[in-house]
């Protein structure tokens, strides 16, 4: 495949937000917090760095060498170093993995638009439990309603891919990464000062080691695996796009602590606010549109304004988190149209917009009007879900860690963790043994896991 000129993040802060931004998103807003209390609280934080620092990091790493030293999309990136062989199957599933997630996420992205309208409108203000149960059941099997905002959300996306990698990518991450942290820092700050929520917050952070089990390990592991966005092209796009003189690892490190704290105080901000009306936090979409409106109004109660706030605040949050998602995974697949099929960028994302809003209305209406059609069991926005996350998505990272770790020559691997010698660093057989060994064997047991096969 011919090399072609790319376009390049202008500075290092925007390849850290940028990359930060792929890997954040709705997981880490509600599925880290509930995974923590339910394993152990700071006792599964702590195997959770483990499994970021010996599984998630190499793995990020793998990726960041794919895409620069390919300087192509994800697909053509494995064309472009093994070229001839079955290797370039891995980009291409990668691409797929993508474009399914983004059909299927943008749904749930549009989701808290509709929040957002509900929160600034005051639609929260005297509901009961059994109120915000109806009204979201209502909601997400209307036939219409949810698509509209799944369109809107997807055109905001689009926006953004058009403008291209400097002026749309870096530039929209520059403002949304400190926007969600300042939204994190004042929503945490708002929860703990919350009467009773020393509870929430010792359910987080106290470690319980009577909790801990190989199942809790397994979680970790998968926990650290999603959450970081590996196995879905977003890391191997966004890395072609690196300059020469990117540091690999100090990049994979800082993307990796951005996530975590972001997961952490998103867990300050729900859990104390949970705990301080004595509602147990519950997992998925019942806690972020059913539990949260609730807590949010009972919670402050006697500061009908500051509920407000809070309520709008965190839904615009959430917003942000997703968009800062969809952008990754739609670069993906708009890089993979524009450079292997040589059309424009503009035709590429068009292209990517409309497949998703086709296959996302399909997700939609599967919640709703055509909930009766299943394919195994499962409507077609569960059957997208399961497809990629428990199949795609651990083979993928198994298959990176193998091309890295194996395949891929030696002398290729360190000259990108080493900047071309130009950069000392001592983790460079570790990151070796780690994609050799430790990863493969770890995924494999996600994988397993995942398809409920290890008991």
């Amino acid at each position: 495949m011919a090399k072609i000129k790319r376009a390049t993040f202008g500075s290092k802060v925007g390849v850290i937000l940028a990359s930060a931004g792929s890997a954040v998103g709705l997981g880490n807003i509600w599925r880290f917090p509930y995974e923590t209390g339910n394993n152990g609280g700071a006792a599964f934080i702590l195997i959770y760095l483990g499994c970021v620092l010996i599984l998630g990091l190499p793995i990020m790493i793998s990726e960041f060498i794919v895409g620069r030293r390919s300087r192509a999309n994800t697909a053509g990136a494995y064309s472009v170093l093994a070229p001839g062989t079955p290797w370039k199957w891995l980009g291409r599933i990668g691409v797929l993995t993508a474009f399914l997630i983004l059909s299927y996420y943008s749904v749930v992205a549009g989701w808290t638009l509709e929040y957002i309208v509900e929160a600034t409108t005051n639609s929260f203000v005297g509901k009961s439990s059994s109120d915000f149960i109806t009204s979201f059941i209502t909601f997400s099997s209307n036939p219409w309603k949810p698509i509209l905002w799944l369109v809107l959300f997807l055109l905001g996306t689009h926006f953004v891919i058009v403008k291209g990698v400097e002026k749309g990518i870096e530039k929209s991450a520059k403002i949304m990464m400190p926007t969600l942290f300042i939204l994190l820092i004042v929503l945490a700050i708002c929860s703990i000062l919350l009467p009773n929520a020393g509870t929430g917050i010792e359910f987080l952070l106290k470690p319980d080691f009577s909790k801990v089990t190989s199942s809790v390990f397994l979680s970790a592991m998968a926990q650290a695996f999603f959450s970081l966005s590996l196995g879905m092209g977003c890391l191997t796009t966004y890395s072609s796009y690196f300059g020469k003189d990117t540091n690999l690892t100090k990049t994979a490190f800082s993307v990796g602590i951005i996530d975590t704290i972001v997961a952490i105080l998103a867990g300050l901000i729900i859990f104390p606010a949970a705990f301080s009306v004595g509602i147990q936090p519950d997992a998925g979409p019942s806690l972020i549109f059913i539990t949260l409106p609730n807590v949010f109004q009972q919670a402050f109660s006697g500061l009908p304004a500051l509920a407000y706030i809070c309520s709008v605040l965190f839904y615009v949050l959430l917003a942000v988190a997703a968009l800062t998602s969809t952008i990754s995974l739609h670069e993906v697949v708009t890089a993979y149209l524009h450079e292997e099929f040589k059309i424009t960028r503009g035709r590429a994302a068009t292209f990517v917009t409309a497949g998703c809003i086709f296959l996302g209305i399909f997700c939609s209406l599967s919640l709703g009007v055509t909930k009766e059609y299943t394919l195994f069991g499962l409507n077609t926005f569960d059957l997208f879900d399961y497809t990629t996350a428990k199949i795609m998505l651990p083979l993928s990272g198994l298959f990176i860690s193998l091309f890295v770790g194996w395949y891929l020559n030696k002398k290729v691997v360190k000259a990108e963790i080493t900047n071309d010698g130009t950069l000392k660093t001592f983790l460079y057989h570790i990151i070796i043994f780690l994609l050799r060994f430790i990863a493969p064997i770890a995924i494999a047991f996600i994988f397993i896991n995942e398809l409920g096969l290890l008991k």
